[in-house]
């Protein structure tokens, strides 16, 4: 019989020890455990590597880093997607002290000034292009001096620490280092150096910095340490009992911490396979799962969703699927249920957390209760505190009831980039990093997700808790998704409003009167929507968040009457 739901928390927390790894150390602890076995794969262009490979093009890179002059503490952003150099960068950087900067590929040019400019960074690596977005000629715009200067000369005084820009590829481009012009440079450091290098980094040091999504405010540069990043991923790996013979087909960007984290971190820590796409694309998904015999698969909801109803979905056989990760937004049951039972994902696990926490701070088990895995984000990983209180003191509430989710422990970030006084908001003098999201806590540690603080809807006195909301009008025939917010009312503060995205042909079933008759004394008065509208989608982050903020713009513009 299972263990006690009691008797595994418990089991959970005493398991933890505090390992003070560096990334480049864990990485070459897999390497030296697997070295023959597959660690990196593309399924579309049949690109492979062991883990001897992979390490061998990871200390090549870095060794050629250092050669270009690339110190320790200094940023170097990855402007790309999924391409294979990316993780080699990842861990090259780790190497070398330096400090990975993340940059969003739906960044234009106004965003990515901004980052360049706020985050200090010395050094960018980019691709061409991605579909309409010419990456190069973005840079060519913020740094005209690129076709004119000598590369080793950069001097822009619109951001006057940026040092050198890399191309990721072998083509040669105006005032850019190309991927082989690096890799040749490696020659000139030798190991003793690079030891060195390596011997003079401290686990606790920053060595990622990402940009928060932008679903609350404008970015800030999240700085997160070796053990934050390594331990977290592998904390994440071990709840989905990944070992070396696990296949993981990791769709989701890499620039995001689902990528980087949950996804790299968590199969480096365990030797599992890393089968990437370059790009989310669920017909590409299916295809890997199927050609790969890949064992798990992560995604967002949307993901997930789309996946299942492509129309060639019954041609790929999932039956090598046991587990994976839905993270991102909170899961609808029907949706949980469709993947656990028609992609054979019966170990699937739910993560909540944010970037600020490295950024799991808590997770379900694959032998939970599949009514757990619904319904609750899980318990708190091992080595960190999770603690529903109250957003103003910090004071943990009641079980059971509803307050901000708090978290403490080694996967705290080390702050906001040149930000002291939002760092001073996001962390308490004693260390607790506020979520801005609303939860309650169950007697045995399972965490439910009610809300954001933000999205939290007070009408005339009466708290609304969209979340609660949405659930229930999951259940309203003809619905695919739906999302409540905030409609600014003049008469009661805030009314409720609904923004539904019909299935197929049930477009016209959705309707005021139709939404306000299915809730009609199933839920109390003031949580039944005033005002709904029909999508054809939300407005989504790169990461695939729905951004609550754009839909409460929007409801502001479309029911201006609230305020009559």
């Amino acid at each position: 019989m299972p263990a006690p739901i009691e008797d595994k928390v418990r089991l959970r927390q005493s398991r933890f020890e505090l390992r003070e790894w560096t990334l480049g150390q864990m990485f070459d602890h897999t390497v030296a455990r697997f070295p023959d076995r597959e660690a990196l794969v593309y399924a579309d262009r049949d690109y492979r590597l062991t883990w001897r490979q992979l390490g061998e093009a990871v200390d090549r890179l870095a060794k050629g880093m250092m050669a270009l002059g690339i110190q320790k503490g200094e940023k170097v952003a990855v402007w790309a997607t999924n391409v294979p150099d990316w993780i080699v960068l990842q861990f090259a950087t780790a190497k070398i002290g330096a400090i990975l900067l993340t940059v969003n590929t739906n960044y234009r040019e106004h965003e990515l000034r901004y980052l360049l400019r706020q985050s200090e960074c010395e050094n960018l690596f980019l691709i061409g292009r991605l579909r309409d977005h010419d990456f190069l000629g973005t840079i060519y715009n913020i740094a005209p001096e690129l076709r004119t200067h000598a590369r080793s000369d950069l001097c822009n005084k619109d951001l006057p620490h940026l040092k050198r820009v890399c191309f990721l590829g072998a083509q040669k481009h105006r005032g850019l280092y190309s991927m082989p012009e690096i890799l040749a440079l490696s020659v000139m450091v030798d190991d003793e150096a690079y030891q060195a290098r390596q011997a003079s980094l401290d686990p606790w040091d920053e060595i990622n910095m990402q940009y928060t999504s932008g679903t609350t405010g404008f970015p800030r540069g999240v700085m997160l340490t070796h053990v934050g990043v390594g331990l977290n991923g592998y904390w994440i790996g071990a709840h989905q009992h990944f070992d070396e013979n696990d296949r993981v087909c990791l769709p989701v960007p890499l620039f995001h911490c689902f990528g980087c984290v949950l996804g790299v971190s968590a199969c480096v820590n365990h030797g599992a396979t890393m089968v990437m796409l370059e790009t989310f694309s669920p017909l590409q998904v299916l295809q890997a799962i199927d050609r790969e015999r890949c064992t798990a698969v992560y995604g967002v909801p949307t993901m997930f969703l789309a996946e299942l109803e492509h129309r060639h979905f019954d041609r790929y056989d999932m039956s090598s699927l046991r587990t994976g990760i839905m993270a991102g937004s909170v899961c609808p049951e029907p949706l949980m249920r469709r993947v656990v039972e028609d992609m054979n994902m019966r170990q699937i696990t739910i993560c909540y957390g944010l970037t600020e926490a490295s950024p799991v701070m808590t997770q379900s088990d694959v032998d939970d209760p599949l009514s757990l895995r619904c319904e609750t984000v899980g318990c708190a990983m091992p080595g960190i505190e999770v603690r529903v209180a109250d957003p103003d003191t910090c004071e943990e509430l009641p079980r059971g009831q509803v307050g901000e989710i708090l978290c403490r422990g080694y996967n705290v970030m080390k702050g906001y980039y040149k930000m002291p006084e939002e760092t001073a908001r996001a962390i308490s003098p004693d260390g607790w990093l506020h979520s801005g999201d609303l939860g309650v806590m169950d007697e045995q540690g399972y965490l439910r997700i009610t809300g954001r603080i933000k999205d939290m809807i007070i009408r005339g006195g009466e708290n609304v808790y969209p979340r609660e909301i949405e659930e229930f009008l999951m259940q309203m025939p003809g619905v695919l998704d739906v999302q409540v917010v905030a409609v600014p009312s003049r008469r009661y503060g805030e009314e409720v409003g609904a923004f539904f995205i019909p299935r197929p042909g049930q477009a016209e079933a959705i309707s005021t009167e139709s939404v306000r008759a299915f809730c009609k004394s199933k839920i109390a008065w003031f949580k039944i929507p005033r005002y709904v509208t029909v999508l054809e989608a939300f407005p989504l982050t790169a990461s695939g968040k729905i951004q609550k903020y754009k839909l409460r713009e929007m409801a502001a513009e479309i029911w201006p009457e609230a305020m009559r």
